[in-house]
């Protein structure tokens, strides 16, 4: 994330969480100083996710809606690609056919 820039409301994150120590990846959907909600998975379900929608398998491991308080919130991080390791974003597009953003039916600005 370049200095200045904010991480905006339906951006694809990855909370980083403590107590207990968790990762989860998805939709920002409020960021409030009482926490965070988040539609998203714990990001070691993210390849059980993608598989169950790939094989069209009955869904098992799902996107859930929830609140997180801040006193948790370690960090909040783009899912952005790192040097040559594409996104979480990218593999769900390779793998599934469509974008993230397609999937959750989140609108994305015109260029």
């Amino acid at each position: 994330m370049a200095r200045g820039q904010t991480v905006e409301i339906n951006a694809i994150v990855i909370v980083s969480l403590t107590a207990p120590k968790d990762k989860i990846w998805g939709q920002l959907l409020s960021l409030q100083n009482a926490g965070v909600t988040v539609r998203g998975l714990e990001l070691d379900s993210f390849d059980d996710f993608v598989r169950q929608i790939v094989n069209q398998e009955e869904a098992t491991v799902g996107m859930a809606t929830v609140f997180y308080p801040m006193h948790r919130v370690e960090r909040i991080a783009w899912d952005e690609p790192s040097g040559s390791l594409p996104s979480l974003c990218d593999r769900f597009r390779d793998k599934v056919g469509i974008t993230v953003q397609e999937y959750l039916g989140i609108e994305t600005p015109r260029v």
